[in-house]
C-alpha cells in the first residue's frame, strides 16, 4: 500500500551553504589535531617561530628520544594499557551482572534502588576527589594501580546500558526455557545472557577504555611515584614553566591520541548503534 509520500522528498539536502558550513566545522575541529602531528616533528625552537610550521618536519624521533629521557615512556604507557584493561573488564563483568537483576528479577525496593544508581550520575565528579582520596588512603591503596580501576568498576551508565539492552534484545521466554530445563541462575547469566550481550559489551567497553586511557583526575589524585603515573599524568610531569619541550611534549600527546583515534575510525558504527540499542520497543 503505497504512503503517497516521495522517498526523495524525506531526503534532507544541505545545498551549498549547508556543505560550506560542515566542511569548515570539520577544519575548525581537525585543526588542533593535525598542528599537534605537525608540531610532534620539529623542535622546540621551530615551533614558535612566526609564522609557526605548517608541515611536517625532521625532528619526530628526537623529539621522542628527548620524551624516552624524561620520562619512563614505556613504563607509563604500560601502567595505562593494564589499568584500561582491568577497568573494562571489571566493568563489563559487573555492569553485565547488574544489568541482568535490573531487567530481568523482580525483588523489593528494584525501583528505588535504580532510581538511586541512576542519581548518582547527578553527582559532579569533582565532589568525590576528597572522599577518594580519604577512603583510598585509609585502605593503603595511595600510588597502587587498584585504586584506579576498582573504586569506578560498576559506574551508573554501564549498569543503565546493560539492562536497556537486556530488555530489549533477550527474550524473556528464553530465559524461562533455561530455566524450566533446570538451568540455574548463574548458568543462564554465563551461557545465555553473556553470548548475546555482544553489541553491548562492544559499546561500554570502547567508552570505559576511553574514559579511563584519558583519565588524568584519577592518578593525579592517588598517586604518588613517576614510576606508576598513567601515561597522560607522565605526559603532564613533562611540562616545565622554565624549561619544556614542546616538542617532546607534542610527541607524547600523539602516542596519546593515536591510539583512541584508530579505535573510534574502526568503531564508530558499532559504538553508535549499541549506544542507540534498547531506544526504541517493537
Amino acid at each position: 500500500m503505497s504512503t503517497g509520500v516521495d522517498p526523495q522528498a524525506q531526503r534532507s539536502t544541505l545545498g551549498p551553504m549547508g556543505w560550506l558550513f560542515l566542511i569548515l566545522g570539520g577544519a575548525v575541529m581537525l585543526a588542533p589535531f593535525y598542528f599537534m602531528f605537525v608540531f610532534s616533528t620539529h623542535a622546540r625552537t621551530d615551533i614558535f617561530r612566526v609564522p609557526p610550521p605548517t608541515w611536517f618536519g625532521p625532528h619526530f624521533f628526537d623529539n621522542l628520544m628527548i620524551l624516552m629521557g624524561k620520562i619512563p615512556f614505556w613504563t607509563n604507557l604500560g601502567w595505562s594499557l593494564y589499568v584500561g584493561a582491568l577497568s573494562t573488564l571489571l566493568t563489563l563483568l559487573f555492569c553485565s551482572m547488574a544489568g541482568f537483576a535490573f531487567a530481568t528479577y523482580q525483588f523489593r525496593f528494584k525501583k528505588a534502588l535504580f532510581g538511586l544508581v541512576m542519581a548518582t550520575m547527578l553527582i559532579p565528579a569533582f565532589l568525590g576527589m576528597i572522599p577518594t582520596f580519604m577512603i583510598m588512603d585509609v585502605l593503603g591503596w595511595i600510588d597502587q594501580p587498584r585504586a584506579l580501576y576498582l573504586p569506578a568498576a560498576a559506574p551508573a551508565l554501564g549498569i543503565f546500558l546493560m539492562r536497556q539492552y537486556i530488555e530489549s534484545a533477550i527474550p524473556r521466554e528464553l530465559l524461562e526455557a533455561a530455566r524450566m530445563d533446570g538451568c540455574g541462575e548463574w548458568g543462564i547469566y554465563w551461557r545465555i545472557v553473556v553470548p548475546l550481550l555482544g553489541p553491548a559489551f562492544g559499546t561500554l567497553g570502547l567508552i570505559t577504555f576511553i574514559a579511563s586511557w584519558n583519565n588524568f583526575i584519577g592518578p593525579l589524585i592517588v598517586m604518588r611515584s613517576v614510576e606508576r603515573y598513567t601515561f597522560p599524568l607522565a605526559l603532564r610531569s613533562v611540562q616545565s614553566p622554565v624549561d619544556t619541550e614542546w616538542g617532546a611534549l607534542m610527541v607524547g600527546a600523539v602516542v596519546a591520541v593515536l591510539p583512541l583515534l584508530v579505535i573510534f575510525i574502526f568503531s564508530s558504527k558499532r559504538l553508535i548503534a549499541g549506544l542507540t540499542a534498547g531506544a526504541v520497543k517493537s
